[in-house]
């Protein structure tokens, strides 16, 4: 598994020591064209509000009623209707956005790479992360198994921002803290997902608090929330979480947004106080 550190110009002197983030929390359906206009709705409402970095749930572009649907909307990276979509929208609203999930070509014809999209506030792609981690579940009456239709990612992405070093994963990755333990010290995570009702009641809070608590950072986690054309329900509760593990803002249902302050300077303090980051004896793999 490789690391890859996408880093932007003068960072250190555009860093700021607090800024306003945005998780979008939507209920997808199977077309790209209306999803795109709610998924505008809700930007410009995080926009409006001052939020300087936006992030996009899991496939907030397209929740098929067949897991193949994807595959029929898979875009070539740097050619496509979604991705013009995300550019403009982080070049019009002057933000940084995170493009949630949207499905990308991949090796096979017959699947595609479930590819996380960051643009500048310029509307420039600068960083790309494929999800690791694929679902997989036989429980009950319900069955999901990613590897048929997705091409796992082996890259850990950072990207580093006027606001600082963001992490990159999606949904299942959150069971995995090695993959958070590779990225290093970062200072916001993000957590795209679509997290089913089940998985969801049963352990999505736990997670995301753990992620946030253990790397001392702040997670960003939106999710797609309630029922979608396929009978799949969603969980919801897209929340942003500090590195104390203090849920700022939570959305438990539908389309909305989640909105908070990072400030670096209240993580560094919690980092100096409890520097738990540098008593690690085990490195990651």
């Amino acid at each position: 598994m490789s690391i890859t550190t996408k880093k932007q110009s003068n960072q250190s002197k555009n860093s700021a020591n607090s800024v306003k983030v945005a998780g979008i929390q939507m209920a997808s359906s199977p077309h790209v064209s209306s999803n795109l206009i709610e998924a505008e709705r809700l930007i410009a409402i995080a926009a409006n509000q001052g939020a300087k970095i936006v992030v996009l749930p899991e496939y907030f572009c397209i929740m098929g009623v067949k897991e193949t649907d994807k595959v029929a909307a898979r875009e070539k990276e740097g050619d496509g209707v979604i991705q013009r979509f995300l550019a403009k929208m982080a070049k019009d609203y002057k933000i940084w956005l995170i493009g949630g999930t949207m499905p990308i070509i991949s090796n096979f014809p017959n699947k595609v790479r479930n590819s996380c999209l960051v643009y500048n506030d310029k509307g420039v792609q600068v960083a790309r992360y494929d999800k690791i981690h694929l679902f997989g579940l036989d429980l009950g009456t319900e069955h999901y198994h990613e590897e048929n239709t997705i091409e796992s990612g082996n890259e850990v992405v950072v990207v580093e921002t006027p606001y600082g070093k963001i992490g990159l994963s999606i949904c299942y990755d959150l069971r995995f803290p090695e993959l958070y333990r590779a990225m290093g010290e970062v200072d916001m995570i993000v957590v795209p997902s679509a997290f089913t009702e089940t998985t969801g009641k049963a352990h999505w809070e736990s997670l995301i608090r753990a992620r946030a608590i253990e790397n001392l950072c702040y997670v960003i986690a939106p999710a797609q929330g309630g029922y979608h054309l396929s009978g799949r329900e969603t969980h919801g509760n897209s929340m942003i979480v500090d590195p104390w593990g203090v849920i700022l803002d939570r959305l438990p249902r539908g389309s909305g947004v989640v909105m908070a302050n990072v400030n670096r300077d209240y993580q560094t303090s919690l980092r100096n106080s409890l520097p738990a980051l540098k008593h690690k004896t085990i490195k990651a793999i």
